[in-house]
């Protein structure tokens, strides 16, 4: 029996230690709850380490604690495991919080489901029906998201416009059916070809559940998300995964036409699901999922809600996305990049930052405004910029207005140019 005890003891004290380690030195372990009575009794000739636990008085176990945590001071080690009925429901099974987080975006034991249910109710499935030489046929089923509480829904644009008609999108009209059952008729107000977004509008007697817009700027790589929408028609679905990558570029993925950029995720996307949300562990949405790789499993892929809030302003301004046009080629430089141009020809300038140009198209704003291959934009409407992001964020919506760019050219040759944006064609 005492053997039994004293093994037990030292448990106990290990595994207060072990709580403790990584803490400093001089920093003691409190405990709650008096040693077991049983204990007491057991340990009759270490009276005074009974009486040491009982007073407060600092106790050393350097056979329990690795070097260099030797002689680390512990106080009153035996905690009871049993909690207080008022906290029994915010204990696991094991004792620990069942959503302890240990900061904002960490994942926790509900993390996953709170993100979910408070982006759920907002989230409905959309079916859009197509007029084909004369036949009424269901064209397409996805998802959506309501982001206002007057029914404004965010979806794709392929799951309500037919992108294989020539003609301009027309306000048709779409079914939408609300978590809770209720079912409305839409209007598609705005489709955008190339970003692949659309906005839809439902009326209701009574204010809609509309879900919160978050950052996409914020991600990073290797962050928690969840997707929620009606794949296979299936509502209420939902699965999760981590950011893959925060910036894919349309070229990376063989896409031709006008520059985008795109969320990757490992999150399981499927038919029906274009046009639902992309949230993270705060239920806010960070992205409009789009597409899905077929031959990959575990890539899929969504517009950043930043972009996405760009282009609902567009539509609210111009009734279209309007994208300006220089006709440049141009590549982001780093430090690596700028070194191996420097190997091939000593004359390239000395910059450290910046956006090369490699090519220039014939007849294009860039061309009238004296743009050469082989310049490096240092400065674009009087502001340095090191990305091709940041000189589409300079020129928002302004087509046929002068931007002032300073170059850099070979043998360190500065100039100064004007350029005149003109709207893009998605054609080109």
């Amino acid at each position: 029996m005492l053997l039994r005890c004293g093994r037990r003891a030292a448990l106990l004290l290990a595994a207060a230690a072990a709580l403790s380690r990584g803490r400093d030195p001089d920093t003691a372990v409190y405990a709650s709850v008096s040693p077991p009575q049983t204990l007491r009794q057991a340990l009759p000739t270490a009276a005074p380490a009974a009486e040491g636990l009982r007073s407060g008085a600092r106790l050393f176990s350097p056979w329990l604690l690795p070097y260099p945590y030797q002689g680390f001071p512990i106080l009153n080690t035996f905690a009871s495991a049993s909690v207080s009925p008022a906290n029994d429901r915010d204990q696991g099974s094991d004792g620990s919080s069942c959503d302890s987080r240990c900061c904002p975006g960490c994942l926790g034991r509900n993390s996953i489901a709170k993100a979910a249910s408070a982006v759920g109710p907002a989230v409905v499935n959309i079916s859009s029906m197509h007029d084909m030489h004369g036949w009424v046929q269901e064209q397409s089923i996805g998802s959506g998201t309501i982001i206002d509480p007057d029914g404004t829904i965010l979806t794709c644009a392929h799951v309500v416009a037919d992108f294989q008609s020539t003609k301009a999108i027309v306000r048709r009209k779409v079914s939408v059916t609300l978590q809770d059952g209720r079912e409305f008729e839409g209007v598609v107000l705005n489709a955008d070809r190339v970003s692949d977004i659309a906005v839809v509008k439902i009326k209701s007697a009574t204010p809609l559940p509309a879900a919160r817009l978050g950052s996409s700027s914020r991600l990073q790589p290797g962050d928690w998300v969840v997707a929620v929408g009606c794949p296979l028609s299936l509502q209420n679905t939902v699965t999760a995964g981590i950011v893959s990558c925060v910036d894919r570029k349309s070229s990376d993925l063989g896409l031709g036409g006008l520059r985008r950029e795109y969320l990757q995720t490992d999150c399981a996307i499927n038919k029906g699901n274009s046009g639902g949300p992309l949230v993270n562990l705060d239920g806010e949405i960070i992205g409009v999922n789009v597409m899905k790789v077929w031959n990959a499993d575990g890539l899929s892929f969504a517009v950043p809600i930043d972009s996405v809030i760009k282009i609902v302003e567009n539509f609210k301004k111009n009734g279209r996305v309007v994208r300006p046009w220089l006709g440049l080629k141009m590549l982001d430089l780093n430090p690596m990049i700028i070194a191996q141009l420097k190997e091939k020809s000593s004359t390239f300038p000395d910059v450290r930052k910046g956006v090369l140009v490699p090519m220039v198209t014939p007849a294009s704003p860039a061309e009238q405004a004296g743009f050469r291959p082989g310049d490096v934009v240092v400065e674009f409407g009087g502001k340095p910029v090191e990305s091709i992001k940041e000189i589409i964020d300079i020129m928002g919506d302004k087509v046929g207005v002068p931007f002032k760019v300073l170059v850099k050219r070979a043998s360190n040759v500065t100039v100064t140019l004007t350029v005149i944006p003109e709207e893009a064609d998605a054609s080109r």
